[in-house]
């Protein structure tokens, strides 16, 4: 479905992708979701696969394992290319004889273009059905969405099984990332923004996921390895057969380190700018990695994700530039530049998630 179906809510101010940004509240919005009390309109493309052999199928050409994924289950699988770089990324439902694949709806015509292209002489069907549904993102104990035709669970506040996570803290902020998609289709979700449930916009959104250190397409670029965001923890399993870009999934991870690596940066907010994903980020002068997402967090104020050289001083103070102003980050270490090499490193079992205070 083009557009939003929150058009009409008073304060709508659309986001460049088309649902809202914000209802005239940013930060109040930001809150209620995170607790629950909100939903998000969060305009994804949808991308169908039918047949009997769809799940072998997947399995064979992405990063997941989803052989034997059960019906109502959560993951999320990469294309990779033949170096081992990002080209789509889908968060992945079935439910018993469909598998949805979720996507930025700039992604969801190419993926399903590709993923037709790969379809052979195998029972799938491939559909781009982006125009008939709407994905509504809501987190903590929020009620079920009404007319929900399936609904993705974000796997991100764990390790998945065959997966491996970088950061180093015991503590990952994303132990609290709760969130769920529902699919609606459109008529259900008209009726949802005509009713009286709370809404919040994308920036709100977006300022979550920062905080929660959860990867996205819209962090790549032409050159991006998902060991550099730390995917490896939700869409990558190790252990799983040969796909395309396998050789340097298990290379990078096991003998070498990836050249770049994902941290969080504290803005200083002082002169009230927030430099946009793209800007370049320096350290003394010098470009040392780019800004890929940023946000005003509801209580750790601006904050960014930012894609730097690996050898880059974690204890660095860094600069970027937003509407002439010089704007300064302290780093917080995502993927450390150790990362990798884990060939002959013994990894102690997870011992539970522990809330970050």
């Amino acid at each position: 479905m083009t557009g939003s179906v929150f058009v009409g809510r008073p304060g709508f101010v659309a986001s460049d992708v088309g649902p809202a940004a914000h209802f005239g509240n940013p930060l109040g919005e930001q809150r209620a979701l995170a607790q629950g009390g909100a939903v998000v309109e969060l305009g994804l493309g949808v991308v169908t696969v039918t047949g009997p052999d769809r799940l072998s199928w997947l399995n064979s050409i992405t990063s997941q394992l989803l052989l034997g994924l059960a019906p109502g289950v959560g993951t999320e699988t990469l294309v990779l290319d033949q170096s081992g770089r990002v080209e789509h990324a889908a968060r992945v439902v079935d439910d018993g004889t469909t598998t949805w694949l979720l996507t930025e709806a700039s992604d969801a015509a190419p993926l399903a273009d590709w993923l037709s292209s790969m379809r052979f002489m195998l029972r799938v069907e491939v559909a781009d059905r982006s125009a008939d549904f709407v994905t509504i993102g809501a987190f903590a104990d929020a009620a079920p969405v009404d007319g929900t035709v399936v609904e993705w669970v974000d796997p991100w506040s764990s390790v998945t099984p065959g997966g491996w996570g970088y950061a180093s803290l015991e503590a990952h902020p994303g132990s609290d990332w709760t969130l769920r998609i529902a699919v609606l289709e459109s008529t259900a979700a008209v009726a949802l923004a005509a009713s009286d449930q709370p809404a919040a916009g994308l920036l709100g959104y977006q300022a979550l996921r920062i905080a929660a250190w959860r990867p996205a397409l819209t962090d790549t670029d032409e050159r991006t390895i998902p060991h550099e965001l730390d995917w490896l923890r939700s869409a990558v399993h190790l252990s799983k057969g040969c796909y395309r870009g396998q050789e340097t999934v298990a290379k990078v991870h096991n003998l070498g380190h990836p050249p770049r690596r994902v941290v969080m940066l504290h803005l200083d907010g002082s002169d009230a700018v927030l430099p946009e994903p793209g800007t370049p980020v320096s350290l003394d002068g010098a470009p040392v990695g780019t800004l890929v997402a940023s946000a005003v967090h509801h209580e750790l104020g601006p904050i960014g994700l930012a894609v730097v050289k690996r050898s880059l001083d974690p204890t660095a103070v860094l600069t970027l530039s937003a509407d002439d102003v010089v704007v300064t980050a302290a780093q917080e270490t995502i993927v450390p530049p150790g990362a990798g090499a884990t060939a002959n490193v013994p990894r102690l079992p997870r011992l539970g998630a522990v809330r970050r205070n």
